[in-house]
């Protein structure tokens, strides 16, 4: 058998954490071959963003294309996108039928936006329909749907309102809620599926999203059904954040060296 790919257009991080270089470590730590076409360029820490570049789009669907026609991949992940243009080239990809995971990232770790706000709509219209997951978290939901969420059932109504944009599924993801670190499934099926997880006390969160949808991704790759690939992508993410390697001055980043072996899955059922 062929290994599986990966392939992840998203930005940038210099310090590692986050970005297509979060991205690449996760893939290789669950086995997958991962490919990468970069968005934009950061210059960041775990302290600070000091400047933001985005990449010509047609540069970035070349970079696409030349992964698309010699390692076809078996999951594709979106991270930062940076602007309506880029986001519309994205949507216009053969992507050759691989699932498409959307990370929306719209702002950094330190507060930083990592996506016009122009582009908000382009997302909603054009590549939210087109996604076999769309993994916001609850800032990231509340953009997409100008909706306050404060309680389980206000993110629930979110998910619901992203899923009627077009998405297979929905992943909202609750780890800045104040008492659990719950993710929500909603499929476009009608399936749902809840995964908690205790709260861990660390500011060493640097790129929890982008090493969480990304293995989801190298999951999605190895022909996992999604509701296994969440469930054991939660645990990754929930032992790398626990197991940090406490490295920089500010908000950290996880361990992308965690375990990715198979414990009873939690959260499957409704």
């Amino acid at each position: 058998m062929s290994k599986p790919v990966a392939l992840t257009i998203a930005g940038s991080d210099p310090s590692g954490g986050a970005g297509i270089q979060a991205d690449l470590k996760t893939f290789h730590q669950f086995g997958v071959y991962g490919a990468a076409a970069i968005t934009l360029l950061t210059v960041q820490n775990t302290q600070r963003v000091a400047r933001v570049e985005i990449l010509d789009p047609s540069l970035v669907r070349e970079q696409v294309e030349a992964v698309l026609e010699d390692i076809p991949p078996g999951a594709v992940k979106t991270g930062s996108l940076g602007n309506a243009d880029m986001i519309r080239m994205v949507a216009a990809l053969d992507l050759r039928g691989a699932p498409l995971v959307v990370d929306p990232v719209m702002v950094s770790k330190h507060g930083a936006p990592l996506i016009a706000a122009e582009a908000v709509a382009a997302l909603k219209s054009e590549l939210l329909p087109l996604a076999a997951l769309v993994a916001p978290n609850l800032s990231e939901a509340e953009a997409l749907t100008t909706l306050r969420i404060v309680t389980p059932d206000d993110a629930r109504r979110a998910a619901e309102a992203i899923l009627a944009l077009g998405p297979q599924a929905v992943l909202l993801k609750g780890g800045h809620f104040h008492d659990t670190a719950t993710d929500l499934l909603l499929t476009a099926s009608g399936e749902t599926h809840a995964f908690p997880a205790a709260r861990i006390a660390t500011t060493h969160t640097h790129g929890t999203g982008c090493t969480y949808a990304a293995a989801i991704t190298a999951l999605l790759a190895m022909r996992t059904p999604l509701p296994e690939a969440v469930a054991r992508a939660k645990q990754f993410i929930t032992e790398a954040i626990a197991t940090n390697p406490g490295l920089g001055h500010g908000s950290g980043p996880v361990n992308h060296h965690a375990c990715t072996g198979a414990r009873p899955l939690i959260g499957l059922g409704n």
